[in-house]
């Protein structure tokens, strides 16, 4: 079940904060640690004594890609950051624990990705796309690894421009194509 403190993930953002939601990954290294320090280093950058929501882990395979099974999940959480300070501060974490970009989807030790931005209540957020960040990210909607642990920690949501949280999962499990496997820790 997915862990979360106060309130629950639909909640509005504290003044002066964004509610945002974050993907994690990791398939290099050990992962179940990394994720394990990466989600305290993302309580760091929430707004302190507001709700901070994580899923359940996932495993999954790699989609268009090679490599070892990812561990994945999500964070829900408010921050003071704007999108693009919220991007490079998961991009300093992802440093902080090794990651290298040698080529598009390769395997690595840390993955954070900026999922939704701004999110209030079931309404998904900040739709926006510049050369460095695209709210929500673009392929959240049609990822298992992405849709079941946000289902998770915010099930009546709705991903602007694609649809509720729930039928957009639901769509992926029919079509069978992901392998993804909840974990019990």
């Amino acid at each position: 079940m997915a862990r979360s403190e106060k309130t629950s993930s639909g909640s509005e953002a504290a003044p002066g904060s964004a509610r945002v939601v974050v993907g994690l990954g990791a398939n290099l290294g050990d992962p179940r640690a990394t994720l394990a320090a990466a989600v305290e280093a993302l309580r760091a950058l929430a707004v302190p004594g507001t709700d901070f929501a994580l899923s359940s882990f996932w495993r999954s395979a790699p989609v268009e890609a090679a490599g070892p099974d990812f561990r994945n999940a999500v964070a829900a959480f408010d921050t003071v950051l704007a999108p693009h300070a919220l991007l490079d501060a998961l991009q300093a974490i992802e440093q902080r624990f090794g990651r290298e970009r040698p080529y598009r989807n390769a395997p690595r030790t840390l993955d954070l990705d900026v999922l939704l931005y701004g999110v209030r209540g079931s309404d998904g957020g900040l739709v926006r796309a510049d050369d460095r960040l695209v709210l929500p990210h673009p392929r959240a909607h049609v990822r298992a690894f992405v849709l079941e642990p946000l289902a998770q920690v915010w099930p009546a949501g709705s991903l602007p421009g694609r649809g509720s949280v729930i039928a957009l999962r639901d769509a992926v499990r029919a079509a069978g194509e992901q392998r993804l496997e909840r974990l019990e820790d």
